[in-house]
């Protein structure tokens, strides 16, 4: 209720207030938001009149370009940890720091691979008809080091090592496991809301085999429209907001995923 009110009061006053040619938002966001941003970004717009344009991409490469006076107002991250780096390096507003949101790992396949992925799960990467398994570069992207963990958590990183292979980002990794480039991929469950993606085979992994995926946005210090970021942080946390989340795959609960 109270970020719903407070929600409501920012957009009274952008509407006063808002000068004849509209605002623009500028968002970096995680590559696993690709689909569940453009929902929030245009419902956001409809409401408040503030034009949300949004980038997207590696967390690891956000926070380097950030640091290097990339001209963002805000920052939605994969993780909370590439955040707390800008909010101690003094690029970014601590009082803004917040938690949207839960990320969640499915290992995805496309239907014409026929493995079975739903009911075999990880048993499925041993198969010898897979020869390549998707996932996200770790050191640049949340995802990337979640599927890391979740594969060595359940003995199985030595022998799928060498068939891996890396996207700059999660959407570059699930792009090779579409193309059929590789025959599975560890990827972030929002991205298989997708209309592209909704026909493939997927397999939730238990939350318990990689440390919960906390997604933590921030309001960038060099920003010249910290209000509109700030009304657009707090749509996300609304109900509204948070329900077109859910509607991805993406919870306030870190165990709540639903396929």
């Amino acid at each position: 209720m109270r970020i719903a009110s407070k929600l409501a009061a920012l957009l009274s006053l952008f509407a006063i207030t808002m000068p004849a040619k509209a605002q623009t938002l500028r968002v970096a966001a995680a590559a696993d938001l690709q689909y569940a941003m453009r929902d929030l970004a245009a419902q956001f717009e409809k409401q408040s009149g503030i034009k949300v344009v949004a980038s997207y991409g590696s967390s690891g490469n956000f926070r380097s370009q950030i640091q290097n006076g990339a001209p963002f107002d805000v920052f939605f991250s994969a993780d909370a940890d590439f955040p707390n780096q800008l909010v101690s390096g003094g690029f970014a507003d601590a009082g803004t720091l917040t938690v949207y949101a839960h990320g969640h790992l499915v290992l995805w396949s496309s239907a014409e691979e026929h493995l079975d992925l739903p009911r075999r799960g990880f048993e499925t990467l041993n198969d010898p008809r897979v020869k390549k398994i998707a996932i996200a570069n770790a050191d640049l992207a949340p995802y990337g080091r979640a599927a890391v963990a979740a594969l060595k958590q359940a003995g199985l990183y030595d022998a799928v090592k060498p068939k891996l292979i890396f996207g700059e980002n999660i959407s570059q990794a699930a792009q090779f496991a579409q193309s059929r480039s590789a025959q599975v991929g560890i990827l972030a469950l929002s991205l298989t809301f997708a209309d592209s993606m909704k026909h493939g085979e997927k397999w939730v992994l238990p939350a318990n085999l990689y440390p919960v995926m906390a997604q933590a946005a921030v309001v960038v210090r060099s920003s010249t429209n910290k209000k509109a970021a700030q009304a657009f942080l707090d749509f996300v946390m609304s109900r509204e907001g948070q329900q077109i989340l859910t509607n991805y795959g993406l919870s306030l609960d870190s165990t709540a995923a639903k396929p």
